[in-house]
């Protein structure tokens, strides 16, 4: 395909800029989403085994309610019920939270044997829901709400990075499409890569590209609609306020689910109480055949009274056209489809968008620089000061993200014995690693600290599997669940494997860098092969 050269020139600066303003933020959504991937046996791995010995029977429910409204009398505005007993984030039958949203300390309640109330307020690790947040505000410490505009403006950028990357591709496509020279040129080599990479996963990107925007502004979306319906005249809705009426037991309302949408499978009910109209009830489940708006389940809204379905808006199955479009921009970001193929796939498709971006950021760094040669061959071309910042930052942002959540989820069994505020630790370990590492990079420079932090990522990484043979062999340390958890113990063995070889490629790579490159170190001149200062003397007077 033929396009001018000046179009392709302007699109690759596009590109390259772009990419160079967003790609840290966007290697720290796509790693730590790529690990948001397997959330669930994260979750287990990193939790304590159960708080109870087993669930209240779920008929007994009503009983445990009125047991715990006796004794918390505040809980009776919002409560939730455990259908499901395999829910790691949900370990007893009845759980509320007391405190402002983002400090609230989580209660949860079962009967015990004898009929009496026990309560604990220990709950799942948030070692997972922290990579979440991470994932979600690509690191950003700021409030969620200001976050998540600051991502949306991120997430539009990339998309306009991916179209022009594949415009800048587009006349030389099929030439170098399946191309990749392996040879003394790296540079050139991982240039076929990074194109390679981007090109096979474009759609991929271009998914993740649009639903991040949806996410960030969805909100927005929803403000214009309803001033759109205020304006215009919105329908009058006239609720009806139960009084002096009993709720339904659980077990009544799963009945009713089941006759009204029999493909739903209800996993915890949100009870809370609104003046206006009562007692409302939210319950979150799924469908196998259908996307979900959550990464694990959808929500309908029942009567508590009747059991009866009156929104089904996010419900899974129960959707009209608009709202199951919106559900599957959903479903295409959090990959909650397909079953376990489809999470593999999009776990190896996250690393490699995290890849990219590294890879990105240092290409544009060595092609700047082979830019400014040209034309002045014969003069000394030195790095810049900003391109030193770029490569520094890079490295520091890239492995400081993986070492921070590798030490963080690593400290998950250990936490607990020493302290009562877990996630804050967990929050402190994660950026203190992070932080740590970018001023290591900035000391050391984007060379000696990549090969440097590669192998602190290597070592918090094995962190993982070494705290489970721990668990295992010393009484009192943490614990040790078993089975589907060894997939993390597997995966952090083998990723820490990775961080050395490549950790030992860069070594080689610095070895080999010319003097003008990011990567060059100076040349260190074994003293053997140093001339005599005699012999410099008497080559000097025979000159």
């Amino acid at each position: 395909m033929k396009i001018r050269s000046d179009i392709v020139r302007m699109y690759r600066d596009i590109h390259s800029w772009v990419g160079i303003v967003c790609g840290l933020g966007l290697f720290i959504a796509f790693y730590a989403g790529a690990i948001t991937m397997f959330e669930g046996p994260l979750n287990r791995w990193a939790s304590e085994p159960r708080l109870f010995a087993e669930h209240t029977p779920l008929e007994k429910t009503p009983e445990l309610v009125e047991k715990v409204l006796a004794e918390y009398p505040q809980v009776a505005d919002r409560y939730e019920i455990t259908l499901d007993a395999g829910l790691v984030d949900r370990p007893a039958r009845v759980m509320w939270n007391v405190g402002p949203r983002g400090a609230a300390t989580t209660y949860y309640a079962e009967l015990a044997e004898d009929g009496s109330l026990q309560v604990h307020t220990e709950g799942p690790s948030a070692a997972g829901q922290l990579v979440d947040d991470i994932h979600q505000q690509v690191g950003i410490l700021l409030d969620h709400d200001i976050a998540m505009p600051i991502v949306g403006i991120v997430s539009l950028m990339y998309f306009i990075a991916l179209v022009s990357g594949v415009i800048v591709l587009l006349p030389t496509l099929i030439k170098d499409l399946f191309i990749l020279r392996i040879g003394k040129n790296l540079k050139r080599m991982w240039l076929d890569f990074h194109n390679a990479l981007g090109l096979f996963s474009l759609p991929f990107h271009i998914i993740m590209a649009l639903t991040a925007v949806v996410f960030a502004f969805h909100d927005l979306f929803y403000i214009s609609q309803w001033t759109l319906l205020e304006k215009n005249g919105r329908p009058e809705v006239h609720e009806e306020v139960h009084e002096h009426r009993e709720i339904l037991a659980p077990q009544q309302i799963v009945a009713r689910l089941e006759e009204q949408a029999p493909g739903f499978i209800p996993l915890y009910m949100q009870f809370h109480y609104e003046e206006d109209h009562g007692m409302e009830l939210l319950v979150s489940g799924n469908n196998p055949r259908h996307g979900t708006r959550a990464p694990n389940y959808g929500i309908a809204a029942v009567d508590p009274y009747t059991g009866d379905l009156t929104v089904t808006d996010y419900m899974p199955g129960e959707q009209n056209g608009w709202s199951a479009t919106l559900t599957s921009f959903f479903s295409l970001h959090f990959g909650n489809f397909g079953g376990s193929p489809v999470r593999w796939l999009y776990f190896l498709l996250g690393l490699a968008g995290a890849v990219l971006f590294y890879t990105g950021n240092l290409l544009w760094i060595e092609t700047h620089r082979k830019k400014r040669r040209k034309g002045y061959e014969h003069l000394e071309v030195k790095q810049t000061g900003g391109s030193k910042f770029l490569g520094a930052l890079t490295v520091g942002i890239s492995f400081g993200c993986i070492a921070g959540i590798s030490a963080t989820i690593a400290s998950a069994k250990a936490l607990p014995l020493w302290t009562e505020a877990v996630a804050t630790w967990h929050t402190g370990i994660y950026y203190a690693v992070f932080f740590l590492a970018c001023a290591w990079a900035f000391y050391r420079g984007a060379a000696k600290g990549a090969v440097d932090l590669l192998y602190a990522s290597a070592l918090a990484t094995l962190l993982i599997p070494a705290a489970s043979v721990l668990s295992a062999i010393v009484p009192g340390f943490g614990w040790n669940h078993g089975g589907s958890t060894y997939l993390i113990d597997i995966v952090a063995i083998v990723g820490a494997g990775c961080f050395v070889f490549l950790a030992r490629k860069t070594l080689k790579r610095i070895h080999s860098a010319p003097e003008d490159s990011i990567w060059y170190v100076g040349k260190v001149v074994p003293e053997a092969s140093q001339p005599h200062p005699q012999q410099v003397a008497e080559n000097a007077s025979g000159a």
